[in-house]
Order: structure tokens, then sequence, then C-alpha cells
């Protein structure tokens, strides 16, 4: 996706990753002869479908500006922010830890953004900075989201969907903004798409039968596949202050899921 959001544009790949994503979800959804849910349910997937939409659209933008390890090692600040929104959205108290975990995990993305800055950057890495910042603003609400429609719907009826949501929000712009993709960038989509749906399978049966102490510390381990990738594809290098900034985080938020009543654990983790 940070190859294809450098040659298309991040609305374009990932107007035409969802298109053929739908694609899929709607042969699963066939294939399982998946029930058509109650209104209610509905609501709550066009609601995440539409947030997903923009919070995708601003991770992969800023993704193309930013290396895949600081892009990772920036959202990882999504499950430390989701304990004041879970306090805000589900009445959940805050304890110390969380003030703990929460100033902890703030450094860490100082640190990230101050080394960036303070080092050689492109003209519009500030840009791709924010944008992925506020992508985990929505990532965080995202994951309350998450858990509540992991409980009332099966992994196929929530992948078709969120591509059915989202696809509909992209081609809205379409005739603004559409290009129509190159044959040899097909497969590239192709994959893309294949990836994400099944991403979103494998992680939306997770997250109905895992609690997030156990799935958060996983979610981590793409902070190593992004530094891999990123190094391999791009010949992107990972500076000092972002292994310290992503270490400062991820300490903050393993602080923050164990705590022994706190709203982490309620909130589930999952993939863009």
């Amino acid at each position: 996706m940070k190859g294809l959001s450098i040659e298309l544009g991040a609305y374009n790949a990932m107007l035409w990753r969802t298109a053929i994503g739908l694609l899929i979800a709607i042969a699963l959804f066939l294939w399982k002869r998946t029930r058509w849910p109650r209104a209610r349910v509905i609501r709550l997937h066009v609601w995440r479908g539409v947030l997903t939409s923009l919070m995708a659209f601003l991770f992969f933008w800023g993704l193309a500006y930013v290396p895949l390890a600081e892009a990772i090692g920036l959202s990882f600040i999504a499950p430390l922010i989701a304990l004041y929104l879970a306090a805000v959205l589900l009445g959940e108290r805050i304890g110390d830890k969380a003030v703990l975990a929460s100033v902890i995990g703030f450094a860490g993305a100082l640190v990230i953004v101050g080394g960036r800055w303070s080092g050689e950057y492109g003209a519009d890495v500030g840009k791709g900075i924010i944008a992925i910042l506020l992508s985990a603003v929505l990532y965080a609400y995202n994951l309350i989201l998450q858990r509540q429609q992991a409980l009332v719907a099966e992994p196929v009826e929530i992948a078709f969907f969120q591509n059915a949501t989202m696809l509909t929000v992209y081609a809205g712009l379409a005739p603004w903004l559409a290009v129509v993709p190159a044959l040899h960038q097909l497969p590239s989509l192709a994959g893309a798409a294949v990836l994400g749906m099944t991403s979103l399978l494998l992680l939306s049966w997770a997250y109905a039968r895992a609690e997030a102490n156990i799935l958060i510390p996983v979610e981590y381990t793409a902070f190593i596949w992004a530094v891999l990738f990123g190094w391999l594809v791009f010949a992107e290098t990972v500076t000092l202050a972002t292994l310290g900034g992503t270490a400062l985080i991820v300490v903050g938020c393993f602080i923050a899921a164990r705590q022994k009543a706190g709203p982490v654990q309620h909130i589930e983790t999952t993939a863009l």
C-alpha cells in the first residue's frame, strides 16, 4: 500500500483496493449464506466503515511520506488514546497506571517526531506525520467500535459491510479524483486486497475470543515487519530516535494493558 500510495495516490490506492476487496467479501458472504443483520447492527457496521474510510486514507497518505517503521511506531499511541475515549464514551475510570502509560507513550511519540524533524526529511514529512497521528486518534475510536462489532457479527459479515461502506464513501469522490490503474498495478492492488481481507477476517475472529492483554503485545510485532520491509523494499533506515520512541510507546501500552480493571481489557486491535 505504501508503493501504491506513491504511484497512484492514497485515494486511488484505497478506492481500487476496496473495490477488489468488496468482490471477495461478496463471494464469501454468499458462500457462507450469512443472514442479513438487524438494523442496529447495520448502523454499527456503516458507522465503523465511514470511520475506517477516513482513518485508512490518512494513514496511507501519510505513509507515502513517512518511513514504514516511524509510521507504525506513531500508530502505537492509539491504544493509549483509546483509554481516554473509553472513559468518555463508556464511562470507565482512568487509573493512575493509565495516566503514567499515557505520559510515557506521549513522550515516545515526541521522541520519534523530534528525531525526524531534527534530521533529514522531505518537504511533506511534517504533513505525513500529522496525518498518521490523526489516523491514530480515529484508530483509537475504531478499537472501541471493533470490540462492539465483533460481539454481534461474524467476520465475513464485518468484512462485507466494511468494504461496502468504504467503497461507497470513496466512490462519492470518484468523478473528480478516480484514475484507472495501469495493468501492471493490478497484481499489487489484488495482493493488497487479499492481504487486507485475510487480516480483517483473522483479527475479527480473534477479537471475540481473546482479551486485549493477549492481543495488544502481539500487535507490536508489526514494528519488526515495518523495519524489515521498509529496509528491503524502500531502502529506509531506522534511526535511534525511532527505536527509542517506539520502545517508550510499547512500555506505556504494556503498563496500560496490565491494569486490573481498565478500558484496554475491553478493547481489541485491528488492521488498516
